[in-house]
C-alpha cells in the first residue's frame, strides 16, 4: 500500500501522521512511502525523521521515497491509496507576512488568518491555484485514492476538491476530537463522565449541539452556569464561552481563531474589547516564528544522536486508513459536501458532521436542522468560502472584492472602497511575491 504525503516539508505533522501510521500493524505492511516537498532542505528533514521512525518501530520494513519539486510529482502520487494533503502555499514569508502586513495598514486586524478573514480568502485562493494541479495529477495516477486535506482554509479548499473534481476527498481537522474533554475541562468538570456528543456545522465553527452523560442527563443546563461565571475572571477561551452565553451553544475551534470569525470582538472603535475578551492579535505570525525556531532546536537534538519517539496520536488519518483497509467501522468528524446532511445550509457548502468510516469508504451522517442562530452564523462564514471558491474556478478579480465584502470582520472595519483598494493590493503583493492568486 502506498501513502503519499504532499507537503512533507511539514516534518512535525509530518512525523505525527506517518508515525501513527508506523505503529499501525494494519498499515505497515507491505508499506511505502512518498515523501513530497518543493523544499529540498525541508523534504530531507522529514526524510530523517520518518526514516529514524520506521527503523525504530517497524523494523526499517517500510519503502521511504523522496520527491522534490513539480517534475516529480506524478511520481510521487504514482498508484496511492491514500494521498495526505499538508502543504502550506506561500509559508510564513513571505505569505502569511502579506496576509497580516497589507491589511494592518487600512485598519484591519487579525488573529489567525488562515480559515477565514481576508487573510483567509487570500490563503484559500493562493492554495487552490496549487490543488488544481494536484487535482490534474491524481486523476491521471491515482483517480481511486483518499485525498485526506489537512491544510487551511479547511472548508475552502475541501469544498474546491469536492464540487470541482473527481478525487475522494474528506477534510480533517485536529478540533473535533478533543471539543468536548476540552470544555469540561476548562470548566473543572469530569469529562469521564460523558456518555455522547453531537458535533455539526463547519470547520472551526462546529457546534458541540448535545452532550450527554451515562445515564442520558443533559448537562448543557450546569455548562451554560459554569461558563458564564468562568468569564467574570480573564482566561484563554472567553470568545468560546461568550458564545456558550449568547448563542446557547459551544464551538469546536479556539477562542483565538473563533474572535476573527464575526463582527462582534475585534472593533476599532471598541479596542476594549480586545483585553475584555483576552483576543491574541497577530497571533498566527507569532505562532510561525516560535515554531519554526522549536523545530531547529529539534533538528539539533535528532542531528546530534538524540533519540525520536512517537506515540499514537488522536490524528484522524491513521484511523481512516485503519478502518477503510480492515472494514472495520470507525467514526471521525469529516468535513464533506452538505448532500442532505443539514437541512438548513447550502447544498454546495462543506459542513462538518460525524462520519462512519469502513471498507465501504467514508459515509456522512444526516444531522437536521442546526438551532437557527447557530446556522445563521455559519452561514456568515459559507457565504465567503462560497464566494472565494467561485472566484478561483471563474477567475474573475469581482468575486475577490464580493468574497472580502461579505465578510463578516472585514465588512464590519472597513468601507468598499478599502476593501477593494486592499484586495488590489494583496493581489499585486502575492503575484509579485511567486504565488498567483488567480
Amino acid at each position: 500500500m502506498k501513502i503519499t504525503f504532499m507537503g512533507a516539508g511539514s516534518t512535525v505533522f509530518a512525523k505525527n501522521v506517518l508515525g501513527d501510521v508506523l505503529l499501525t500493524p494494519a498499515l505497515n505492511q507491505d508499506l511505502e512511502i512518498a515523501l513530497y516537498d518543493i523544499d529540498y532542505s525541508r523534504l530531507e528533514e522529514s526524510r530523517m525523521v520518518i526514516d529514524a521512525l520506521n527503523k525504530k518501530y517497524n523494523g526499517g520494513r517500510a519503502k521511504i521515497g523522496t520527491y522534490l519539486g513539480v517534475e516529480n510529482r506524478k511520481d510521487a502520487l504514482r498508484g496511492a491509496r491514500f494521498v495526505v494533503n499538508a502543504i502550506q502555499v506561500g509559508l510564513y514569508d513571505p505569505c502569511t507576512i502579506i496576509d497580516f502586513e497589507i491589511p494592518k495598514k487600512y485598519g484591519l486586524r487579525q488573529t489567525i488568518g488562515d480559515t477565514l478573514g481576508i487573510g483567509g480568502i487570500f490563503r484559500g485562493l493562493r492554495t487552490i491555484h496549487v490543488l488544481k494541479d494536484f487535482a490534474r495529477d491524481m486523476e491521471e495516477v491515482c483517480p481511486d485514492c483518499y485525498f485526506l486535506n489537512y491544510t487551511n482554509p479547511m472548508a475552502i479548499l475541501t469544498g474546491y476538491m469536492q464540487r470541482y473534481t473527481k478525487i475522494k476527498t474528506v477534510g480533517l481537522c485536529h478540533s473535533v476530537q478533543v471539543c468536548t474533554s476540552d470544555l469540561f475541562k476548562g470548566l473543572g468538570l469530569d469529562h469521564s463522565a460523558i456518555g455522547s456528543e453531537l458535533i455539526a456545522g463547519i470547520n472551526h465553527m462546529g457546534w458541540l449541539l448535545d452532550v450527554r452523560d451515562k445515564n442520558g442527563k443533559d448537562l448543557y443546563p450546569e455548562i451554560r452556569r459554569l461558563a458564564k461565571e468562568k468569564n467574570k475572571e480573564k482566561h484563554e477561551n472567553m470568545v468560546r464561552f461568550d458564545y456558550i452565553d449568547k448563542l446557547g451553544y459551544y464551538c469546536t475551534e479556539s477562542s483565538e481563531h473563533n474572535a476573527e470569525y464575526n463582527p462582534f470582538y475585534i472593533k476599532s472603535k471598541y479596542p476594549e474589547l480586545i483585553d475584555r475578551f483576552n483576543i491574541p492579535l497577530d497571533e498566527y505570525p507569532r505562532r510561525c516564528v516560535n515554531q519554526i525556531e522549536k523545530w531547529q532546536k529539534q533538528k539539533e537534538e535528532l542531528l546530534n544522536g538524540g533519540d525520536i519517539e512517537h506515540t499514537r496520536t488522536k490524528e484522524y488519518a491513521s484511523r481512516i486508513m485503519e478502518a477503510i483497509v480492515t472494514d472495520t467501522p470507525y467514526k471521525i468528524g469529516g468535513n464533506v459536501l452538505n448532500t442532505g446532511l443539514i437541512d438548513n445550509l447550502p447544498a454546495d457548502a462543506c459542513v462538518e458532521v460525524p462520519c462512519l468510516v469502513d471498507g465501504g469508504g467514508i459515509h456522512p451522517t444526516h444531522v437536521g436542522r442546526l438551532p437557527v442562530q447557530l446556522a445563521a452564523m455559519n452561514m456568515t462564514n459559507i457565504n465567503p468560502q462560497l464566494i472565494t471558491i467561485e472566484a478561483a474556478v471563474t477567475g474573475k478579480m469581482e468575486h475577490i472584492y464580493h468574497a472580502a465584502m461579505l465578510e463578516p470582520h472585514t465588512a464590519a472595519e472597513l468601507s468598499i472602497d478599502d476593501i477593494i483598494k486592499m484586495c488590489d493590493e494583496l493581489y499585486e503583493a502575492h503575484t509579485k511575491a511567486g504565488y498567483p492568486i488567480l
